[in-house]
């Protein structure tokens, strides 16, 4: 017993004194340190805990694209600001009312001068955005001034786990390292061409079916504002229209991000820029201008899919996951194709848009899921498969109105809509009401949902921000859904209500308080004699965190709870302290944590610093310890730095995870490296 007690408390007293130093070392300096977008985007979006799936990695990797490829406020048009997630309707056309009306902005600080604008777009504007000159003539630049005056960048990155699972001894056709390589070239906003490759851990390099190298190659290439070409993107890329109904690969709602757009979805089209395997296009597409206030967006798209096959060759299940790691996961690479095309017209006047999309889905193997299971019945299935909608926005003053209602082949409906009404920046608020008839299927379609799907739901959702004082700033929702048909553990109809209440309080410039308390209530089957009645799957969830944030340093002390009630009662909590330095060249970012859950059921999500690129939600469930190191270095203007290592500890295994990724010991190591170099 005593050797046990030894075993648990010499890494927690080994974190406290590398806590202690840390904290006298931070303390000693005295530079002015930038927020970056990662870390006000942690403060005052945060993801929400089960939400951290594929789509979310997706929308961190689109945020961090538009903080390496900012936006000029001086020239930026109004699609280019409704590429910014977190603005409103309401605030992208105050802004553009006040450049008209004053002329261009000569700092940032007139931002603060719009009086949409609250506290946290005035802090996360200077993380995508600048202020640059203006001159009198704005044209497509020459292709000598491209070639002169474009920037490239090189990144590579590589990632080794110290540990070793059980498919890295017998089972992975590769090794256990993942390493990718990034090209990118831009000038401006004008052009754009890149090439990646990228292999995930466990998976073959220069050999079996990857004799190129790589798993998986991305190229693009972009082109705007040619004359009456708005925007051409040839290759890998990422489209998104209207609500999301149809067409959506680009970015999701989330229950907090909507209390900052208020409901609005913009019309995108970007490059696949990042190493997802899942939800993009390979063709090309194309917006043009047909006249003023009229635009044209039409794709195609050809590309290889994985799919799960049935005895007589048709497809199962379609897989996203992009592992290749397997003899069995490799016979699924690419062994079916998928042909897209599709249309969006854009009619736009002053405050009002109204939008037609149309698309065709063919795939050249049958779509025939698993149709006797119950809540199987209606997946999509078929060859061919049809969608089109009508999306619509308008806004008068303070009150807008946006949403999209579309129909499948087989005439099923799904309707999203949302009224946001925002008379200052102290406070706001969002009505979102959805309907998703339990037929309609879409396979490039993703908007907001509790169940994770545009299909069997309906609810309505209600939120508001609002600030009384300078220092106390509160948000709160509450999200009523409703599934008509059975779902996964769920044999009939059923429903799920969402509750949140956020307060932030800052008495000083650099402390802040933030506390928050959410509520789901859920069903599911009953495994006890009576399976006809639901079981209620309850979970209270309750956040406290403490920020303090110097010319140097920052700091956050947090405490996570969680209660889970179900067949049984399980609790957990996490205590864990952030800390992040800057001087001058150099910065340090340090995570420790520990955590106690009594089960699965009570896990415990968080966020905590990743390489650029590099996005990961750690959950946490058991009794253990967790660090994490961060450090970038700026070597000159043109070179960068960035490495990271962690440590988890589990105190109640002797083992970690199962099948080929099973790992025989109670700890887990894990070290990456990335370089960026700019010239």
């Amino acid at each position: 017993m005593v050797r046990n007690k030894k075993v648990i408390f010499a890494p927690m007293k080994k974190a406290f004194f590398i806590f202690i130093a840390c904290w006298v070392v931070l303390s000693a300096a005295a530079q002015e340190q930038k927020p970056s977008w990662q870390q006000l985007w942690q403060e005052n979006m945060n993801m929400e805990d089960e939400e951290a799936d594929e789509l979310s990695t997706e929308n961190l990797e689109l945020l961090q694209e538009l903080a390496e490829h900012p936006i000029d406020l001086n020239r930026a048009t109004r699609d280019d600001l409704e590429r910014l997630p977190f603005l409103s309707a309401q605030q992208v056309m105050d802004f553009i009312e006040y450049r008209d009306r004053y002329g261009p902005l000569h700092s940032m600080g007139e931002i603060r001068m719009i009086r949409s604008m609250d506290y946290q777009q005035v802090k996360l504007l200077p993380c995508f955005t600048f202020v640059g000159e203006v001159t009198d003539t704005l044209r497509f630049p020459r292709l000598r001034s491209i070639v002169r005056h474009g920037r490239h960048e090189l990144i590579g990155s590589l990632h080794y786990p110290l540990h070793t699972r059980k498919g890295d001894r017998n089972g992975y056709l590769g090794y256990k390292t993942s390493h990718w390589l990034r090209y990118d070239f831009s000038y401006g906003k004008y052009i754009r061409l890149g090439l990646l490759g990228a292999q995930d851990s466990g998976e073959p390099f220069f050999s079996n079916r990857n004799r190129w190298g790589y798993d998986v190659y991305t190229y693009y290439f972009q082109i705007q504002q040619l004359g009456w070409l708005d925007h051409l993107i040839v290759g890998k890329y990422k489209l998104s229209t209207g609500m999301g109904l149809v067409l959506n690969n680009s970015f999701s709602l989330g229950k907090l991000t909507i209390l900052q757009s208020l409901g609005r979805q913009s019309n995108v089209i970007r490059p696949h820029a990042s190493r997802s395997e899942a939800d993009y296009f390979q063709g090309a597409a194309a917006t043009v201008r047909l006249a003023r206030r009229l635009q044209l967006t039409l794709f195609g798209s050809y590309r290889p899919i994985d799919g799960t096959l049935n005895a007589d060759s048709s497809v199962a299940t379609l897989i996203t996951s992009g592992y290749h790691r397997t003899p069995k996961e490799m016979e699924k690479k690419y062994n079916t194709h998928q042909t897209a095309a599709g249309a969006h017209v854009a009619f736009r006047y002053k405050a009002m848009h109204l939008g037609l999309t149309g698309t065709y889905t063919h795939l050249d193997r049958t779509l025939s899921p698993d149709t006797k299971t119950l809540y199987r019945r209606h997946y999509a299935q078929g060859n061919n498969f049809v969608n089109g909608s009508l999306d619509y926005r308008f806004t008068y003053r303070s009150l807008s109105f946006s949403g999209e209602t579309a129909i499948n082949g087989s005439g099923a409906i799904a309707t999203l809509n949302a009224l946001s009404l925002q008379p200052s920046s102290t406070w706001s608020v969002v009505a979102l009401q959805r309907f998703y008839s339990f037929r309609y299927t879409t396979l490039h379609g993703h908007a907001f949902s509790e169940g994770g799907h545009v299909q069997n739901e309906s609810g309505i959702y209600i939120g508001g921000t609002w600030q009384p004082f300078n220092v106390l700033r509160l948000k709160a929702y509450a999200d009523f859904a409703y599934f008509p048909w059975p779902r996964y553990r769920v044999s009939q109809s059923s429903s799920a209500q969402d509750y949140l209440i956020e307060a932030a309080y800052q008495p000083a410039s650099r402390w802040t308080v933030k506390g928050r308390y959410r509520l789901q209530l859920r069903q599911t089957d009953r495994t006890g004699s009576n399976p006809k009645v639901l079981r209620r799957n309850n979970s209270h969830r309750m956040l406290l965190a403490v920020s303090y944030a110097d010319r140097a340093w920052n700091s956050t002390t947090q405490a996570d709870y969680v209660r889970a009630i179900g067949d049984s009662i399980s609790n957990g909590w996490m205590v864990s302290e952030r800390l992040s330095w800057q001087h001058k060249w150099w910065q340090l970012h340090l995570t420790a944590a520990y955590f106690n859950t009594q089960s699965y059921d009570s896990r415990i999500y968080s966020s905590e610093r990743q390489l650029p690129h590099n996005f990961a939600f750690p959950m946490y469930y058991g009794q253990g310890l967790h660090f994490a190191l961060v450090t970038r270095a700026n070597v000159g203007r043109w070179l960068q730095i960035d490495a990271k290592g962690s440590f988890t500890r589990y105190f109640d295994r002797n083992s970690i995870g199962s099948g080929l990724q099973q790992v025989n010991g109670p700890s887990l190591t894990d070290l990456s490296l990335q370089v960026r170099w700019r010239f």
